[in-house]
């Protein structure tokens, strides 16, 4: 029973704390105001030892105006204010595969070099290489 009410309660408050959020931006405030009022009262509401991060509460907000797309539709195109970082983790992301490639890339080609070293150096006898055999 207890860990129900505490459910509706999170619920409640993520969905009060987007409505907050995107009245807000709706009105012409800037992202900054909108998300601090929002997040503080999602924070206030949520009570007990642990502490929202800022990450659920964008979290809460983005579920609550994605469940009720009816009454959020103008809000949903500041929905990736709230997670500024996924772009420059994908970005980053791409960037490390693309770095890995390339040094896979760099050692196949080391690899392939020193076979054909080796191939090419079983051609010659030691009495080729030997310089003063002449």
């Amino acid at each position: 029973m207890y860990s129900l009410s505490f459910n509706t309660l999170k619920v409640n408050a993520g969905s009060f704390g987007a409505e907050i959020f995107c009245t807000m931006r709706d009105g012409g405030n800037d992202h900054e105001s909108s998300w601090d009022a929002a997040y503080t009262y999602i924070k206030k509401q949520k009570g007990g030892i642990f502490k929202v991060s800022p990450k659920q509460a964008a979290a809460q907000i983005t579920e609550s105006v994605i469940r009720d797309k009816e009454s959020f539709s103008y809000c949903v195109e500041y929905l990736d204010q709230l997670h500024p970082n996924r772009k420059l983790i994908r970005e980053l992301e791409k960037e490390e595969q693309k770095k890995e490639k390339e040094a896979k890339d760099r050692e196949n080609k080391r690899k392939r070099l020193e076979e054909e070293l080796e191939k090419t150096n079983e051609n010659f006898s030691d009495e080729t290489l030997d310089r003063y055999s002449y």
